[in-house]
């Protein structure tokens, strides 16, 4: 009998530790889902105001913060801009496969070694449009709602799309003067 009681205890105190478990869990989801709200939040509020929002502080400056080895910026189709506009040339299969946008927020943390890795932490709102692919100028662009975008070859490549196949593409939702789109889908035409 008390081995059976002392195996129930342990059984009990075994379901509350993964219980524990999948709340910190969850508690870790809403915390980063806050963080990238927040970051979203405070650039909406800089691009209302024309000036950067940095943790409850305006600045004159035209970016984010760049704080020691963690920088914030802007992405803008191939590099991550900082406030002060420097350039951070973001890996295009990171861009692809994620699927960056112009202006969403990105943080980066250089390492000591100097490696760089490239976090999205605030999405810009997003419009898909359909297009086809078209090579130029040793370019690939997708052509969609009477515009030319450029997409990044690591998308072409990963898609396997060719020119003339009907690509699916996401621009900002508020700026149409963007020269660049992320390729979310593709529907490839068969050969011959």
């Amino acid at each position: 009998m008390t081995r059976t009681v002392n195996r129930n205890i342990e059984i009990k105190r075994k379901e509350n530790k993964m219980t524990d478990k999948s709340k910190i869990e969850v508690v870790k989801q809403m915390l980063e889902s806050a963080s990238a709200n927040l970051a979203s939040a405070k650039q909406i509020l800089g691009e209302l105001l024309g000036t950067s929002f940095d943790d409850g502080v305006i600045s004159k400056t035209t970016g984010l913060s760049s704080r020691g080895n963690i920088i914030e910026g802007v992405f803008d189709g191939q590099h991550m801009l900082d406030g002060d506009g420097k350039k951070y040339p973001v890996p295009a299969n990171y861009a692809s496969k994620s699927k960056l946008v112009v202006g969403d927020v990105l943080k980066l943390t250089i390492q000591d070694d100097g490696s760089f890795i490239f976090k999205q932490i605030g999405p810009v709102e997003r419009k898909k449009l359909i297009g086809t692919l078209v090579h130029e100028n040793d370019e690939y662009k997708v052509v969609a709602g009477g515009k030319s975008y450029s997409v990044l070859m690591a998308s072409v490549t990963y898609f396997k799309i060719s020119p003339g196949d009907q690509v699916t593409i996401m621009v900002p939702k508020d700026n149409e003067n963007v020269e660049w789109a992320a390729v979310e889908s593709a529907i490839i035409q068969p050969e011959g």
